[in-house]
């Protein structure tokens, strides 16, 4: 992994438009040419979040919604990300796409943001002093947090890395990092970037506070760490920065997104200068893709009338006025060429986009957190402290009560047994599509339950997924187990 650290740093400074660099040897960015201005530290940071923009083949590794064909929320006709093999045959540290891909899988993507991280980190004060300093060092901790916490509840044990990667000895073989020094460093990466941003709502596509704030309480809800997650959601909520959007489906398409109060973080595109590289619009819909399709399951998790069904999934019959895009051209979901049991997804698509074609330029933003969660992670984490007190109640009753969603609050005397039940099933609802559903069933400790022997497809009752309990941290790519032998061992159980 090492050998690719100094091609990653030119890569990942480079990503989104670089300066012409004289480089001698060329494989290098010496640093005696660049960090010579403050324009070169905003070259850095742009470098950094564009390694958001990753790709594996033609879809984006950190677009929330392919993450949901690993759950049974969805599945994909065409194996994107290799997300149906991997439920289908079983996870390999051969089987490629998200997994173990030695191109842009989730390990070498998560990478190569952790060396521009590193990089900035170890050289911006060279150009930078003061509060701006402080600033761009906070996002880049921030940003190197997000990565390894990728890494680590998807992995679980890796190597750890903070050098500048180009002062690396890149003949050195690395070896994994215990998770918890890990999660240790995403913790302190955190707190610094809390420390160094701004207490301003998130608008510009640059993390704010509060951004770092609620992926640190997703990490501690991850570590079972109930008590903290709760009292640092409680100072985000008492804050009082964040809202829930009136508009629901409206967090998932411009210009909603860029005024939502909701929105916490997200990779921002804006077509058609930064569009996406391949349609979400044309993969979810259009004839001979259909990689985004609701189970049977997950549409029955939803209560009658929970307006949250229709704003995330077309159904049978569904025409423009219920706004599917294809007026004549393809039919509507479940007639004609779509089969029985298909529910197209709806979140995340702009609806004023009609009858897309391939080579489509949309842009919706990948949201990554929405105060819904952070409001739905406090009352997870204060039910597993005290219980289902006021102030459970109160959080998980304010995400059903959204304008345009009004569902009914919960009932009262509820157990906490059947209220971490109501949590579960009210995240599964709020975040269907948006990448959660994976990462919730394994930190549960329910993914084996739900997802070893379950049918995706009516249609197909025979074809079951394959789900056992190695399966919760997935294999490190074999290419790079081949790569740093015999220091880098392989997880448990491939």
């Amino acid at each position: 992994m090492k050998k690719y650290f100094a091609a990653i740093i030119v890569t990942a400074l480079c990503n989104t438009g670089c300066k012409k660099l004289d480089v001698t040897p060329p494989d290098k960015l010496s640093t005696n040419i660049f960090w010579k201005s403050p324009a070169d530290a905003d070259l850095a940071l742009t470098g950094l979040y564009g390694t958001l923009y990753a790709t594996h083949g033609q879809i984006a590794v950190y677009a929330p919604m392919w993450w949901e064909n690993f759950s049974d929320n969805s599945y994909t006709q065409n194996n994107q990300g290799a997300a149906q093999q991997s439920l289908i045959s079983g996870l390999s540290s051969n089987i490629g796409g998200f997994p173990t891909s030695s191109n842009e899988s989730l390990y070498i993507s998560s990478y190569k943001g952790i060396a521009a991280a590193n990089s900035l980190l170890a050289n911006v004060d060279k150009v930078l002093s003061g509060d701006q300093l402080a600033r761009y060092k906070g996002e880049a901790y921030f940003l190197r947090a997000f990565h390894y916490f990728m890494l680590a509840q998807t992995y679980g044990n890796v190597p750890l890395i903070t050098e500048d990667p180009l002062t690396i000895d890149f003949s050195k073989r690395v070896r994994k990092s215990p998770r918890q020094e890990i999660l240790q460093l995403i913790e302190n990466d955190l707190d610094q970037a809390i420390a160094a941003l701004p207490a301003a709502r998130y608008t510009s596509g640059h993390a704010v506070k509060a951004s770092a704030q609620g992926i640190k309480v997703r990490v501690l809800l991850f570590e079972k760490k109930y008590a903290e997650a709760a009292a640092l959601a409680r100072e985000i909520i008492n804050d009082n920065l964040f809202s829930l959007h009136n508009n629901y489906a409206g967090n998932f398409y411009k210009p909603d997104q860029r005024s939502s109060p909701e929105i916490m973080f997200s990779v921002q595109f804006q077509a058609p200068a930064a569009a996406h590289n391949f349609s979400i619009t044309t993969a979810i819909i259009r004839s001979g893709y259909k990689d985004l399709q609701g189970t049977q399951d997950m549409i029955d998790e939803y209560e009658p009338n929970d307006p949250r069904k229709n704003m995330t999934f077309f159904f049978p019959g569904d025409g423009p006025e219920q706004g599917w895009p294809f007026p004549g051209t393809v039919g509507t979901p479940g007639v004609n060429n779509w089969t029985r049991g298909f529910y197209p997804g709806k979140k995340w698509l702009d609806p004023k986009i009609i009858d897309p074609q391939p080579g489509l330029l949309d842009d919706q933003d990948y949201v990554w957190l929405r105060y819904a969660d952070v409001k739905l992670m406090y009352a997870e984490a204060q039910n597993e402290v005290a219980g289902p007190d006021a102030s459970v109640y109160q959080q998980v009753n304010e995400v059903r009560a959204r304008p345009g969603v009004d569902m009914p609050p919960l009932p009262a005397g509820l157990s906490q047994t059947e209220m971490r039940e109501r949590i579960r099933h009210e995240r599964r609802v709020e975040f269907a599509l948006e990448g959660l559903r994976y990462f919730d069933l394994r930190r549960w400790g329910i993914a084996v339950q739900k997802l070893n022997g379950f049918v995706q497809n009516p249609l197909t009752p025979n074809i079951k997924t394959v789900y056992r309990s190695n399966f919760d941290y997935w294999p490190l790519p074999q290419s790079e187990i081949d790569r740093n032998k015999p220091e880098l061992i392989q997880n448990d159980g491939y």
